[in-house]
């Protein structure tokens, strides 16, 4: 079970959101500077803000499981 093994490897439930909400900021902060930065335009710097932008969604999920996980460990 790799929640198991996350707790395990001592990831906890607010790591996992910290870096969740650290990355909305990179995403921003990505785009921004891909908008500056990138010869490309604003396409290349909606597609890093994009890319980015999904890395949240994981870490706020893997931060949901880790919780879960904890109260059920608390419980037994």
């Amino acid at each position: 079970m790799i929640i198991k093994f996350l707790h395990d490897k001592g990831l906890r439930s607010q790591h996992a959101n910290s870096i969740a909400v650290l990355s909305i900021g990179l995403s921003v902060a990505s785009w921004a500077a891909s908008l500056e930065v990138e010869p490309a335009g604003i396409d290349r710097a909606d597609r890093w803000g994009i890319f980015v932008a999904t890395w949240p969604a994981t870490w706020f999920g893997l931060g949901q499981a880790l919780a879960q996980y904890e109260r059920s460990v608390n419980q037994a």
